[in-house]
């Protein structure tokens, strides 16, 4: 059962946290601000449509942490209802600690982390597993994705918070670095392209000069 909370950021910020801040001297900016959002706001629901990737924290009833990836498709992700996330939980490798630590402990911890843009998103609540829902399942499912669905998880938000970006490494995706390689790649040639036009150089046999230097740049390199 949900506890009820005096600020909605009392959910991470416990007596001792509090405690700890007050004597490292940081109690006081965070007091100012304890009204961590609790409802998906646009921010949020952009932020939800382009994630891919996800951390999922749960804990046994005796306390013990544990952290599991979930990702899928962009937006796979699923907005419910202004407080409430779900998605598709695909079959794995079947040792379901996450599954056992929420039969036994609803409190969950979901972690979004944005390398391109370096900003991540904290997300504290309560999760459930629901296993015999397959309009829900349907409805949770990427479509298209080739993944096998074997229940669903919904997780209702407590509190959600953001953070500065100091510290993130910036990093993109492999597939967006690729489509960004291929547009260069295709600008370069109709620059070639244009170039030997106007040097009177027949197109086609300018256009098989990069790939021919590219090729022996390769046997080079395997030679």
């Amino acid at each position: 059962m949900s506890e009820t909370l005096a600020y909605s950021s009392d959910v991470a910020f416990t007596p001792a946290v509090k405690a700890i801040q007050a004597r490292k001297g940081s109690r006081h900016a965070y007091a100012e601000r304890a009204e961590w959002r609790t409802e998906i706001d646009e921010d949020l629901a952009s932020r939800l449509a382009e994630a891919s990737s996800i951390y999922f924290a749960t804990a046994s009833a005796a306390g013990q942490p544990y952290i599991q990836h979930r990702g899928g498709p962009q937006g796979f992700i699923k907005i419910v209802d202004r407080n409430t996330l779900g998605f598709a939980d695909y079959s794995g490798n079947r040792q379901y600690i996450t599954q056992g630590n929420l039969s036994e402990n609803p409190k969950a911890y979901i972690f979004i982390m944005d390398y391109a843009r370096r900003r991540r998103v904290k997300l504290w609540g309560e999760a459930k597993v629901i296993e015999d829902d397959p309009a829900l399942l349907q409805a949770l499912m990427p479509k298209g994705y080739r993944a096998r669905p074997e229940q669903a998880i919904l997780f209702r938000i407590a509190a959600w918070d953001t953070n500065c970006p100091q510290h993130i490494p910036q990093k993109f995706d492999a597939a967006d670095v690729a489509a960004a390689l291929g547009a260069r790649d295709a600008r370069i040639a109709e620059l070639e392209a244009e170039l030997a036009a106007l040097k009177g150089k027949p197109v086609a046999a300018a256009a098989t000069e990069p790939q021919a230097a590219s090729q022996s740049l390769d046997q080079a390199k395997s030679g």
